[in-house]
C-alpha cells in the first residue's frame, strides 16, 4: 500500500486527482496548504507528494523546503500554465517532476506510478560493489553517494540518477527524451525543460565553474554528456 498525499487548495482538483488515482494500491491524503501536508509527513510516512505551489498559509516551495529537512519522498508540483520560474525554482529546490493544470489523466497516472517505481527501486536495491569515477568526480552506487574532489556533495534522486546515466557511458551524447526515458522510466510526456534544469543543477553542485563545466557538456542540438576523463574507471 502506497501512501500518497495530495496538497491543494482547490477541493475540486483535490476531489479530480482522488478520483484519477482511485486504486487499492493507494491510500490517498489530502491537505488544503503547505503547513498541513508538513504536519501530515511528519505523523505518517508518505511514498509520493503531489503539491501545489500557490496556497494560503504555507506555500508548496516552503513546504517542499521543511519536507526536505527529513524525507526524500517524491514530491511532483502541480503547477498552472505560465508558472516557469516557479518551476524551475521548485525542480531546484528537490521536486522530482512536475504536472501543468488542466490535467490529463492518463499523464497523471503515467507520472506518479514513475515516481513511485523509481523511489521503491532506490528503496529496496540491493548493494552492489560499483564505483563509477571519472576525474574528480565519483559515484558510488551502493551507497548512493558523490563525491567531488573528496567531499560528499547532495544530490535530489533524479539528479543522482541522471548524473550516474551519463557516467555510465562517458562521451556518449543521450538526448533530453532519453534522459526521461531512462531515468523518469517513463514516456516523455511534455519533456519541456525539466531535464534541462536537473542538468544545470548538477552542474551547479559538480563544477568548479558552471558556466563552463568540465565534465557535464551540452551537444548542441543533440544532448547531454559526461565529458570522458583521463584515468576515469567504470
Amino acid at each position: 500500500m502506497y501512501h500518497i498525499l495530495i496538497c491543494d487548495d482547490e477541493r475540486d482538483i483535490v476531489s479530480a486527482l482522488k478520483i484519477y488515482l482511485q486504486s487499492p494500491e493507494y491510500e490517498l491524503y489530502a491537505a488544503e496548504n503547505g503547513q498541513e501536508a508538513l504536519e501530515l509527513c511528519r505523523q505518517t510516512p508518505m511514498h509520493l507528494i503531489l503539491m501545489d505551489i500557490m496556497m494560503p498559509v504555507m506555500d508548496g516551495i516552503t513546504a517542499m523546503q521543511k519536507i526536505r529537512e527529513f524525507s526524500n519522498v517524491p514530491i511532483i508540483l502541480l503547477t498552472a500554465k505560465g508558472e516557469d520560474n516557479d518551476k524551475i525554482l521548485g525542480l531546484g529546490q528537490g521536486a522530482d517532476d512536475y504536472i501543468t493544470k488542466p490535467f490529463n489523466p492518463m499523464e497523471v497516472l503515467a507520472r506518479v506510478k514513475s515516481c513511485l517505481r523509481r523511489y521503491v527501486k532506490l528503496g529496496s536495491a540491493v548493494e552492489e560493489d560499483s564505483v563509477l569515477r571519472q576525474g574528480g568526480i565519483e559515484l558510488n552506487d551502493a551507497t548512493k553517494e558523490v563525491l567531488v574532489d573528496g567531499e560528499i556533495v547532495q544530490l535530489t534522486k533524479t539528479e543522482y540518477e541522471i548524473l550516474k546515466l551519463l557516467m555510465k557511458e562517458p562521451g556518449k551524447v543521450f538526448s533530453s527524451k532519453a534522459i526521461y526515458g531512462q531515468v523518469w522510466q517513463d514516456d516523455p510526456f511534455g519533456v519541456d525543460n525539466t531535464v534541462a534544469v536537473h542538468i544545470r543543477h548538477l552542474r551547479e553542485k559538480i563544477e568548479i565553474n558552471p558556466a563552463e563545466p568540465r565534465y557535464l557538456k551540452v551537444v548542441w542540438g543533440q544532448g547531454y554528456k559526461f565529458e570522458k576523463q583521463s584515468g576515469g574507471v567504470k
